[in-house]
């Protein structure tokens, strides 16, 4: 009742900061929600994924063996492109011009940049949110006591306690900011850090895959 009274004494600009607050905290929470989930199944399957791949005796029955363990499909995308040199069914293209060593090293970089932007999804919005949320906040809060003082300038004396309740009200925008940023700093650093570990096991297999092709 106490947040419909607000919302229906704020000005335009005040209702404008809430809404965008309130957009992103839901986009930012969803991707908390999204990257959460696929971190720590990515974090428990990609251990056994790999055990798996190095335990098969040719790589034609790894990337049988594979789904089973990789149903992320993490690590599908790096054994696909290595399949494509390693039996030259890679499509007539300019991917195709150079020495195998170079169309290898291509076709493996593309894999491992596509299952990244898989991994890293959503993690700019997180940190937009995590910058830009407080100032949102304070516009609003600043813009409310200047519409307060504003309101209360032609009523001759003003008390304190004319004074507290529209300042009050207006420093919520700025509690509002700082309670959706907050979550989304500590999601996008957790989100990064966890990331990072699963990118250093794909580079790792990349260029194990490499050196496994060239040999």
């Amino acid at each position: 009742m106490q947040a419909w009274h607000w919302w229906q004494h704020s000005d335009l600009l005040t209702q404008m900061a809430a809404a965008l607050l309130l957009a992103m905290s839901v986009a930012s929470w969803v991707v908390i929600l999204v990257q959460l989930r696929l971190l720590l199944r990515a974090g428990r399957e990609l251990p056994r994924a790999l055990a798996a791949f190095w335990q098969a005796p040719q790589l034609a029955e790894a990337r049988q063996r594979l789904p089973a363990f990789d149903r992320l499909g993490l690590l599908q995308p790096l054994l696909d492109a290595a399949n494509l040199i390693a039996t030259d069914a890679i499509p007539a293209s300019l991917g195709a011009q150079g020495g195998r060593e170079q169309r290898l090293t291509r076709v493996l970089r593309g894999a491992l940049h596509q299952v990244l932007a898989r991994l890293q999804w959503g993690q700019v919005l997180l940190a937009t949110v995590g910058a830009t949320a407080p100032f949102v906040g304070l516009l609003g809060t600043v813009w409310g006591i200047y519409h307060a003082l504003t309101a209360l300038a032609g009523q001759g004396q003003i008390s304190i306690e004319q004074l507290a309740g529209p300042v009050g009200e207006a420093l919520v925008m700025t509690a509002a900011g700082l309670a959706v940023a907050i979550p989304a700093v500590l999601a996008y650093n957790w989100c990064g850090r966890s990331s990072a570990r699963i990118e250093a096991e794909l580079e790792g297999l990349a260029h194990d895959l490499r050196s496994l092709l060239l040999g």
